[in-house]
């Protein structure tokens, strides 16, 4: 669904803003994050829980 609105956003300023390099920019740090929040996820479905990880409630005992 997301890339969907990506690819439909890519093309609007595409044609209406071709020369715009700071549109150009501001598309490509906002598909960055979205591919990086995309790939933290995927990664922590993926991967195992880390067992070394103590949080600061079982440090405290409660």
């Amino acid at each position: 669904m997301a890339f969907l609105a990506i690819e439909i956003i890519l093309t609007f300023y595409s044609n209406v803003l071709e020369d715009s390099l700071m549109v150009k920019f501001l598309l490509f740090v906002i598909t960055a994050v979205l591919i990086a929040m995309g790939v933290t996820k995927l990664a922590n479905n993926l991967l195992p829980a880390d067992k070394d990880f103590v949080s600061s409630a079982d440090e405290q005992g409660t």
